[in-house]
């Protein structure tokens, strides 16, 4: 691991999250983004003229780039596992878009290649470094809402059909690993598990009721009972026009709050501290948007940033990987079995034995 000194960079594939990603290196210090590639020459060089690195449409050359400690992953879903195997045996430390990969089989192997390789991994779910989040999370955490009832997850956002024309990989079961669950709503559905912990049962139903040319859901529904007894929902849409603020509401017998896209809108407790009144001023004052709800590009870099900020003090041994592999897994886990109750029209039980993909048939419309 570093202790001092800059951190080299690489991004593998150059598509639209990875100005993401090269935005936060350039907003960080220590660290310098060197190399970039992607299986298209105009792709990587488009970033790396942007950015001021090296382009590469040779893997290999790519990761023999001077320097390269760490890569970051923002290729197609499900296309994360062979440049993450490649790289973990190259020395590299691994930081991968969400999801970790499209099948717990393949989220597994880059586990056990990191683990071999003694590689830091890194799964990408920034939305858990707000502020608003990690107040709600140390609430929970600290009883503050007593025994929770139930948790909300709504994601109802709006993707028009350009939108899946524009890649031949969107809305493939293949290359995206499912719809509006596994690319939209994955990051709400990782702060409801994260908050309300283990998911013990689903059920769920999905369909296909907008978008032409896609094999995936573009609305679901799903529901859940946690470990803890709590009940869940899950609803995410990518028909919803003209998208909304994601939202996540947790409720229980002693209060119940809102987060709505990456802040605090609602905060009510039963026994009010000088906390919570400072919460509930912060809540009036928020102004929510609908950040990314119609448009991926409007999502601000800044969320990636903290995380990326995160994984270099990892390396320089300050701090742990808050969403390392395991983590990432998680909500995972939980899409694959929303497709297997909505598939099989029956409750499915976690954890999942079923490693693979479950590729139901043709979405209903």
């Amino acid at each position: 691991m570093a202790a001092s000194g800059t951190i080299g960079f690489g991004i593998i594939g150059c598509g639209v999250i990875s100005d993401f990603h090269a935005e936060a290196l350039r907003h960080m210090r220590g660290v310098r983004l060197l190399a970039c590639h992607d299986t298209v020459a105009q792709n990587a060089t488009r970033l790396a003229e942007k950015y001021g690195c090296a382009p590469y449409a040779d893997f290999g050359r790519f990761l023999a780039h001077p320097g390269l400690q760490v890569v970051t992953i923002a290729t197609p879903s499900g296309l994360h596992l062979e440049p993450a195997l490649a790289a973990a045996k190259a020395g590299k430390h691994l930081l991968i878009e969400k999801p970790l990969e499209i099948t717990l089989g393949r989220c597994d192997r880059i586990i056990a290649a990191a683990g071999r390789a003694g590689v830091l991994l890194g799964g990408i779910f920034p939305s858990r470094f707000s502020q608003g989040v990690r107040t709600l999370k140390r609430a929970i955490d600290r009883g503050r809402f007593g025994a929770i009832a139930f948790g909300n997850a709504s994601v109802k956002w709006y993707r028009s059909q350009a939108y899946y024309d524009s890649g031949a990989w969107r809305g493939t079961w293949e290359l995206d690993g499912g719809g509006c669950l596994m690319n939209q709503s994955i990051h709400t559905i990782d702060l409801l598990q994260w908050l309300l912990g283990p998911v013990a049962e689903v059920r769920a139903m999905t369909a296909r009721r907008t978008h032409e040319r896609i094999e995936v859901e573009d609305v679901a529904i799903a529901s859940l009972r946690f470990a803890s007894g709590a009940l869940g929902l899950i609803q995410g849409s990518t028909s919803a026009y003209p998208g909304l603020p994601r939202q996540i509401e947790i409720y229980g017998a002693k209060g119940g709050a809102v987060y709505t896209d990456a802040s605090l809108t609602r905060w009510d407790m039963a026994v009010a501290t000088a906390e919570d009144r400072r919460i509930i001023a912060r809540c009036v004052a928020s102004e929510t948007g609908a950040a990314g709800a119609a448009d991926p590009r409007a999502i601000s870099f800044v969320p990636h940033q903290r995380q990326f900020e995160e994984f270099v003090k990892a390396l320089r041994g300050k701090s742990a990987v808050s969403v390392d592999g395991r983590e990432a897994r998680k909500a995972v886990e939980i899409i694959i079995a929303v497709y297997l109750a909505a598939r099989h029209s029956s409750c499915v039980r976690l954890p999942l034995a079923f490693k693979g993909s479950p590729r139901p048939p043709r979405a209903r419309r």
